[in-house]
């Protein structure tokens, strides 16, 4: 999505600097903000494609950002953080975080997730029928393809593929996935259900369950359904 606007929320004049440059060279129009008041601001006057936001802005935190963001936005929101506790990360995906960085980075691996971000959300428009991996998923029909192949599928593996399909290309957290396929459920508790379908899935999906890339485990935080193999 070449043009796109983009929206970077730091006090650092270093890390905007690096991003002017990085951005900018791979064709992306750059937003700067370099604190929460402004970003917002930013965001609700220009209106960026997707924002990268720093955890630690000198006025309020990044997250209370993102939170204040999804009140009236949908854009995809890459988190920028120094804290890489699991804990944090569940927080940022929670407050609807689409995908999140650790200090220091490499800047290709936060260009690669931008393309990651701006792709799901063009193809968010493209519901009912979700295509990521090889897998297309023709969401009113219940019914899943892999390479054009029909995939039987039970209902519970169906709809975790489906959670996860629906945020493709981003982290989908446990709870998240417990809550969505299972309902009310003690997550510390139904931990296992998780690691059980992932498993049958995979089997069904993957061209070797030993090596999954189209189902990838974030440790600790949950699952992300890829949206095509990786560039490493």
């Amino acid at each position: 999505m070449s043009g796109a606007k983009i929206l970077v929320a730091d006090d650092e004049r270093a890390i905007l600097k690096l991003m002017q440059i990085a951005l900018k060279g791979h064709g992306y129009e750059v937003l700067e903000a370099s604190s929460g008041e402004e970003a917002l601001v930013v965001a609700s006057t220009k209106r960026p494609d997707l924002a990268v936001i720093d955890w630690g802005l000198p006025d309020m935190e990044g997250i209370e950002v993102l939170r204040r963001l999804r009140e009236w936005s949908n854009m995809p929101v890459i988190m920028l953080t120094v804290r890489d506790a699991e804990e944090d990360k569940i927080a940022a995906l929670d407050a609807g975080a689409d995908d999140y960085v650790v200090k220091p980075f490499g800047m290709g691996e936060l260009l690669a997730r931008i393309r990651v971000a701006l792709r799901h959300a063009v193809r968010v428009q493209d519901e009912p029928i979700i295509e990521a991996a090889g897998l297309t998923i023709h969401l009113a029909e219940r019914r899943v393809e892999l390479n054009g192949e029909t995939v039987k599928l039970t209902p519970i593996e169906y709809d975790l593929l489906k959670a996860l399909a629906q945020h493709a290309g981003k982290v989908v957290t446990h709870r998240q996935l417990l809550r969505q396929v299972w309902g009310d459920v003690d997550p510390d508790n139904a931990a296992h259900y998780l690691r059980v379908y992932i498993g049958h899935l995979r089997k069904k999906l993957e061209d070797d369950p030993s090596r999954p890339w189209r189902i990838v485990t974030e440790p600790g935080v949950g699952y992300r359904l890829a949206v095509e193999p990786s560039e490493a």
